[in-house]
């Protein structure tokens, strides 16, 4: 076992799900792996552990995570049964957790006891705690990410929450000699990350973008959560992912400040259950300032679209333990998340990282 690497995953849902089904196919059916840096060659998919889950959903609490991921309202397309894991889903505190529409949709039960989250860590000697958290759950998140560092774990933040741009979570990394990399994970092949590709593709090209819109819909639990009010009357989207998604697309644009973008969630569709659609137009000018316009759409599996990446973060983390280096992993944070502390552009981010990985360079 000293080749593994112990995985905590902080909210049981559609990511967590995919994450879990498709790391455990590959194990068993090695020839169909695919959808992973090759880069990464310190650690196979194979040697992912998962150990322990935290959520408050009661008909996931006391489960095994084999078993779990499968709980409604998970919807994630089922791809593969995984064995039982011994993998123990836990009760973690609800915080903020399910201040939106969740709770119309997520039992919880005061007969379950909430445990003691950084002991349960180290009692399974947890290498990578992964958080896929509701969108919005700012205490929540926070909550885990300094569990997980006082458990001595490395620290991966799928959501919008603050994790590698927050002074404390950063002090206490670096001090402890464990990484972080966050905010908001990228998609594989997802609208953010097209969008962005696109809206590059006209300073590289020596054109002007001027305006883009981005209009996404669902019928995850994330879209459930995402346009539930907040107490001010704004949407959830508003408080981290629109400037998340904003900042992603726009952030190495020469023009941004004069671009007029505007990315939304436009609708919860449950019936479509995790498959993300996603409309986006760019609209800019070429030369002798004649117009272009861009239109496209997509669809994904939602789940599986998050969650290769986050098999390559699990692995870039614990190669990052290994050689004691704490606090932001810089190139890992700009390649594979929306709002890290540093955006590059992709191809210098995906540089560094292989300088990373291949140790020409720290972070």
């Amino acid at each position: 076992m000293a080749n593994k690497i112990n995985v905590a995953l902080i909210g049981i849902g559609d990511v967590a799900s995919a994450l879990v089904q498709g790391s455990e196919n590959y194990k068993k059916n090695p020839d169909k792996i695919l959808g992973l840096l090759p880069e990464i060659t310190q650690y196979k998919i194979n040697d992912i552990n998962f150990v322990v889950g935290f959520d408050v959903n009661s008909n996931k609490v006391g489960r095994d995570l084999s078993e779990g991921i499968f709980s409604e309202p998970n919807c994630n397309m089922k791809l593969y049964q995984p064995d039982f894991l011994n993998a123990q889903i836990l009760k973690g505190p609800v915080l903020d957790g399910l201040d939106s529409n969740l709770k119309k949709i997520v039992p919880v039960s005061e007969n379950q006891i909430v445990v003691d989250v950084s002991e349960e860590m180290k009692k399974r000697d947890v290498d990578v705690a992964v958080i896929l958290l509701p969108t919005g759950s700012h205490k929540a998140v926070k909550f885990y990410a300094l569990a997980a560092l006082e458990a001595g774990a490395c620290v991966i933040n799928g959501m919008p929450s603050q994790v590698a741009k927050d002074p404390e979570i950063v002090k206490k990394a670096e001090e402890l000699n464990l990484s972080l990399i966050g905010d908001d994970v990228k998609s594989q092949i997802g609208a953010t990350i097209i969008h962005r590709s696109l809206a590059n593709l006209f300073p590289m090209r020596g054109a002007i973008l001027d305006r883009t819109i981005q209009l996404d819909w669902g019928g995850c639990s994330d879209f459930c959560n995402l346009l539930s009010p907040m107490p001010n009357g704004e949407l959830r989207y508003e408080e981290g992912k629109r400037q998340s998604k904003t900042e992603s697309v726009i952030a190495n644009l020469p023009n941004k400040d004069k671009v007029q973008c505007q990315i939304s969630a436009v609708d919860y569709i449950p019936f479509l259950k995790n498959q993300k659609e996603a409309y986006m137009r760019l609209e800019g000018r070429i030369f002798g300032g004649a117009p272009v316009r861009i239109d496209i759409t997509m669809f994904v599996e939602d789940g599986n679209n998050s969650a290769g990446i986050i098999a390559d973060c699990i692995r870039i983390s614990k190669i990052a333990k290994d050689r004691n280096i704490g606090g932001v992993l810089h190139s890992a944070c700009s390649f594979f998340t929306k709002h890290p502390p540093e955006q590059l552009e992709d191809f210098i981010a995906k540089k560094k990282l292989i300088e990373f990985i291949e140790n020409r360079s720290s972070h």
